[in-house]
């Protein structure tokens, strides 16, 4: 199999000269050159849509300093003859990256701050040298570089540099800025009364911003790539021709994901469409302006897991590349209670809310209308119709990894926050044979916890295991051990004594009675308390449940 993949490789030329498959985006370039009059192009996406790489993909594309057109030969953009002859290695680039600039405390995101800086001046070092670079500009640079540059020196950094670009070219600069908002995201989480963390990273981002973008003389055009658009920091405030491509945006909108076309294709090359409905049913469902996109994270890795194993089975993929505290940030608020929202999209369904495209980071949870769209750009719900419009959309969940993360987040939390008297109130009565106040307990759990999967049987078999699990107990499943087992076996070996609980899901409420007489003639003819040798105690119970309606009833 010659088809391969390559996961995570986020350098345009090293993946194009890796010969592995690519995903033709370059068609971008064009249209944001000869169809814009963007001196600022931000582009706001979810982590793992490819920003990075297409930012690289458009340094390379213009950079003075490289050579590209064999990297470029059969894509899109190279059937634009005149274009690529105009502007193909034509502009200096000055290309830098945010992401690692961020720490659990000011001085060292600051630190990390000049790292990059630092980085960068090395990058270009040999302009230091070169005739008719102003020496006060070499000054700054050579302090940047040792990182030793005052805070004024570090937030005129960027257009000290272009400067020094400009006076070696005598051309203006391309400005490329990736994960902008990283240092101001993490400083928001950080912020406390006695530590002003963000204002203080807050000032510096905002006067670099300022400094490379407002009236820079030096500046061609500059791309800015990120998860959010903060506007009311005005750190874009006064950018001459500036636009914003967020989720809602229809402009530009296939070009971060893939789409499933694109995903047709890759199948098609690697001789799995076989895989089609799969991956569609993980992967896809992102609604970007007006197209269907999958995450290009999950189908490259995936990709490679089935390259590995023909019977791979699609995971979580995406999980692991951003922290999920904003999920918990929802359900911990005690000033909205939005469970039965989370409850309407964990079964599949859509709700309405009020979006806005412009977040500020110290005021993300100051309201339920900025944390759904905080979920929405990025990534964990998205629009459940391509074709609304306006401030006020229907969100869903875009696919199954998403909905698994929502599960482990969300239903793990309630079932840990449930009260452990309440708990230990219930297992007392299960040990004492008190059905009815058995009924009463798990009625209660029931109400204060979220549920999934349509109220299926799956569902009710994990809430009671999750309530019986880290109690002191052995507790024992046949989910886990097949079929001929009862649903829930606990045991307390110390006292001998042992619980064995049959479940069963109800169509109609008025079937729940009958559904616990099933449930205890199944017991008793399966001979499910049989085998407990030693043990001189043991309770049976039939369980039935009806949405968020439970009956118990002892054998």
């Amino acid at each position: 199999m010659s088809f391969t993949v390559s996961v995570g490789e986020a350098d345009f030329a090293a993946l194009r000269r890796s010969n592995a498959y690519y995903v033709d985006k370059t068609e971008l370039i064009y249209e944001l050159v000869q169809e814009t009059n963007n001196k600022v192009s931000l582009f706001t996406r979810p982590r793992r849509f490819g920003k990075t790489l297409t930012i690289s993909m458009i340094e390379n594309f213009f950079n003075i300093r490289k050579d590209s057109m064999v990297l470029f030969d059969g894509l899109a953009v190279s059937k634009h003859v005149q274009f690529c002859r105009e502007w193909m290695n034509q502009y200096p680039v000055l290309f830098v990256s945010f992401k690692d600039a961020e720490a659990g405390e000011f001085d060292v995101a600051y630190a990390k701050l000049q790292n990059v800086i630092s980085d960068l001046c090395k990058k270009f070092s040999d302009l230091a040298s070169q005739p008719g670079v102003n020496a006060y500009d070499v000054d700054v640079f050579h302090r940047l570089q040792a990182q030793s540059g005052t805070n004024a020196d570090v937030q005129n950094s960027l257009k000290t540099v272009m400067r020094m670009m400009h006076d070696v070219y005598a051309k203006p600069v391309i400005l490329l800025i990736d994960e902008y908002d990283v240092p101001l995201s993490r400083a928001s989480e950080e912020d406390t009364a006695s530590n002003r963390y963000y204002k203080k990273m807050l000032d510096v981002i905002k006067g670099m911003m300022s400094a490379a973008l407002k009236d820079n003389e030096y500046l061609q055009f500059a791309v800015v790539t990120g998860c959010l658009r903060i506007a009311k920091e005005s750190i874009f405030t006064g950018t001459n021709n500036f636009a914003a491509y967020s989720v809602l945006e229809e402009d530009f909108s296939s070009y971060f994901g893939f789409t499933r076309e694109e995903v047709e294709g890759i199948l098609a090359a690697a001789d799995r469409t076989d895989k089609a409905e799969m991956i569609q049913e993980w992967y896809d469902g992102y609604v970007f302006g007006d197209s269907y996109v999958y995450c290009p994270w999950d189908v490259i890795n995936y990709l490679s897991a089935l390259k590995k194993r023909q019977d791979a089975k699609p995971k979580n993929y995406w999980k692991n590349t951003s922290h999920n505290g904003i999920l918990l940030t929802f359900i911990k608020r005690t000033d909205f209670d939005v469970r039965d929202k989370f409850e309407t999209l964990l079964n599949g369904g859509a709700i309405t809310e009020t979006i806005t495209g412009e977040l500020t980071y110290n005021a993300l949870h100051s309201s339920e209308d900025n944390l759904w769209s905080v979920l929405l750009m990025t990534g964990y719900v998205t629009k459940a119709d391509p074709q609304e419009d306006g401030d006020t959309v229907s969100l869903r969940i875009p696919n199954r990894e998403i909905a698994s993360i929502f599960q482990d987040t969300v239903v793990s939390y309630f079932h840990e926050t449930v009260s452990a008297d309440r708990i230990k109130e219930l297992i007392e009565a299960l040990w004492e044979g008190d059905e009815v106040c058995a009924t009463e307990i798990v009625s209660d759990l029931l109400w204060d916890t979220i549920s999934y999967n349509d109220y299926h049987e799956d569902y009710y078999h994990a809430f009671l295991t999750g309530i019986f699990v880290g109690r002191g107990y052995s507790v024992e499943s046949n989910k886990e051990k097949g079929l001929g087992r009862p649903d829930i076996l606990l045991k307390d070996r110390k006292n001998r004594r042992a619980i064995i609980v049959e479940a069963k899901k109800s169509v109609r409420e008025a079937d729940l009675g009958k559904d616990c007489e099933d449930a205890i003639r199944q017991i008793i003819t399966q001979k499910y308390a049989e085998g407990l040798d030693g043990y001189e105690k043991v309770i049976c119970y039939g369980a039935a449940f009806y949405q968020k309606q439970a009956l118990v009833r002892k054998c």
